[in-house]
């Protein structure tokens, strides 16, 4: 019997890259590393033959969330290699958000081999499943190996090829022997233009025939939570039903879109004179209470558009059955009167200038303003921060009559971990405009993303930062009220507040990112206008003071336009 021949550390590495190509990945973040240094070898080799892009990051936090933009914007699987040890770890946070956001991030580590492991070698632990039931599969490839099944196999569960299975990020586990550099008389080969890898069009609309005229009318919304797609606006619009749409569902839009939605939810409960009986539900819903209320309701039946497998529930833990086709969605939404409609359209209108009203009569730039602001002017790509960020946009951004950007958001766990990161892949991936709305806590939380290294790319990113030095969201919880009452001192402030006296110009100089301070919505409207090449950083300042007010008072001012339209 032939003994299997061993390969060398940069031979294995050589058809790890091949097997990565041919599945697909065109982009790969880099985090240094010596034990990773065959791959990185081999990696440059296929980035001079014009065959894949590489980012080289040196925080392995940052590198992952790069990598999760990039999958995201270009829609096909993008690879992070880390070294051993520590450096994987760090790769937890953009693994658990691309588990539950179902995204095709391809995690390569780098191992020692075995006869180095529990023998207290530097940089050696166990990294196999270090990820558990976060990566879809997970493989150990001994070093001398042979890597291709390994990475074959990984790619094809990556991208959701396995049945009754979602995409979502994998682990490969490669372990190397010295040496760990070329050999002599290796080069890299003759430079090599790089390919169209990824033609990203913007969003589009689509078309579906209206609803037959034999379905039954009835009292139905259309719900578009994260991701939910376009489909969801072309659904309402062909059905005649009202839309209520997240941001980051990419379908806002169209002649159905309620703003304000989640103010109105309460005018067509149970004890009004038309409650909702029906929910369709696209997508994640992920941004409020009274949608979650809602779904909730005793009496509204509600299902949910799920034509492939989906990542962020279990099977039977939610109340909405799944349709997994458009005609079983057409039979239990059937159609919408005229009445229905115009009642959700002319209350959305109301809401809409009540809230505009209030927001008007504030001097200063606010949460709500800027997300509206932020809403109007951005094209291209957007990316929402969690917190208070894309709930702004949920309350205040007027939905367009056409799709203008395409809208990203963290929203598998919705955590604030590796925003600028993530905007960054986008940026990088799709080569378009790309503006990211965060806070100045979700800002500071990953400001080492805005560290990029002399020679690597640098995408076209304009960073909108509202600046109210602290984090405002638990204000407007219960934690708010329990600051009122004072029985607390100034623990809910220090504790959920972290108030803070950052100099972000500062911060922006020290990595070379342009930056400018705005107070009101006109000055930030100009600078969203202004043209964008490099990156930018736009300062919003704002006070947290009186932010739970605003908030009541915008409650108020809708509710009786609202409650008068619907009198009438």
């Amino acid at each position: 019997m032939t003994s299997q021949i061993s390969l060398t550390s940069l031979g294995a590495a050589r058809i790890a890259v091949t097997a990565l190509l041919d599945g697909g990945v065109r982009h790969v973040v880099v985090a240094p590393g010596s034990r990773s240094a065959p791959m990185a070898y081999a990696l440059a080799e296929a980035e001079a033959a014009g065959r894949v892009h590489l980012h080289v990051r040196i925080d392995e936090r940052d590198a992952g969330f790069t990598g999760l933009g990039l999958a995201l914007s270009t829609e096909a699987p993008a690879a992070v290699l880390t070294t051993s040890g520590t450096a994987v770890g760090n790769l937890l946070p953009a693994v658990m958000e691309a588990n539950h956001a179902a995204v095709p991030l391809i995690v390569i580590s780098a191992d020692r081999p075995a006869e180095l492991h529990g023998t207290g070698a530097n940089q050696t632990t166990t990294q196999l499943d270090l990820f558990g039931d976060h990566v879809r599969f997970a493989v150990d490839v001994a070093a001398g190996d042979n890597p291709q099944r390994a990475v074959a196999t990984a790619l094809y569960a990556a991208t959701g090829a396995l049945e009754d299975t979602p995409p979502g990020p994998v682990q490969v586990n490669l372990a190397f022997r010295d040496p760990l550099v070329p050999e002599a008389g290796d080069a890299l080969p003759t430079a090599a233009g790089h390919g169209l890898f990824h033609y990203d069009a913007g969003p589009q609309a689509l078309d579906l025939p209206e609803a037959s005229a034999g379905l039954p009318e009835r009292r139905t919304v259309v719900l578009a939570g994260h991701d939910a797609g376009p489909v969801a606006e072309a659904f309402a619009r062909a059905h005649g039903l009202p839309l209520l749409a997240e941001p980051s569902s990419n379908a806002r839009f169209g002649p159905n879109s309620v703003g304000p939605y989640r103010l109105l939810l309460e005018h067509f409960g149970p004890e009004s004179p038309a409650p909702i009986e029906r929910v369709v539900l696209f997508g994640r819903p992920t941004l409020s209470r009274p949608v979650g209320a809602l779904l909730a309701r005793e009496g509204v039946e509600s299902v949910i558009y799920q034509p492939v497998p989906v990542a962020w529930y279990q099977e039977g833990r939610r109340r909405e059955a799944p349709v997994e086709t458009l005609p079983g969605l057409a039979e239990f939404a059937g159609r919408g009167s005229a009445d229905w409609l115009d009642s959700w359209l002319l209350a959305g209108a109301a809401a809409q200038h009540a809230l505009d009203g209030v927001l008007a009569e504030e001097a200063a730039a606010t949460g709500p303003s800027i997300g509206a602001t932020v809403w109007k002017h951005a094209r291209g790509k957007l990316v929402l921060g969690s917190s208070n960020g894309i709930r702004d946009v949920d309350l205040a951004g007027q939905p367009h009559p056409d799709p203008i950007a395409t809208v990203y958001a963290n929203r598998g766990l919705a955590g604030i971990d590796g925003t600028l990161a993530t905007a960054t892949g986008i940026a990088l991936g799709s080569g378009r405009e790309t503006t990211v709305l965060l806070g100045d806590v979700t800002f500071l939380h990953d400001v080492g993303g805005l560290l990029l290294g002399k020679g690597e790319p640098t995408p076209d990113l304009r960073i909108v930062v509202l600046n109210d030095a602290g984090g405002a969201i638990f204000g407007l919880l219960e934690h708010g009220a329990v600051e009122d009452s004072g029985a607390y001192g100034t623990a809910v402030e220090r504790l959920f507040g972290t108030p803070h006296a950052v100099d972000l110009s500062a911060l922006a100089a020290a990595y070379g990112v342009g930056h400018q301070a705005v107070s009101t919505t006109a000055e930030l409207a100009e600078a969203l206008k202004a043209p964008l090449k490099g990156r930018s950083i736009v300062e919003v300042r704002a006070d947290r003071v009186g932010l739970r007010g605003l908030h009541a008072r915008i409650k108020d001012a809708v509710s009786a336009a609202v409650g008068k339209v619907l009198a009438a």
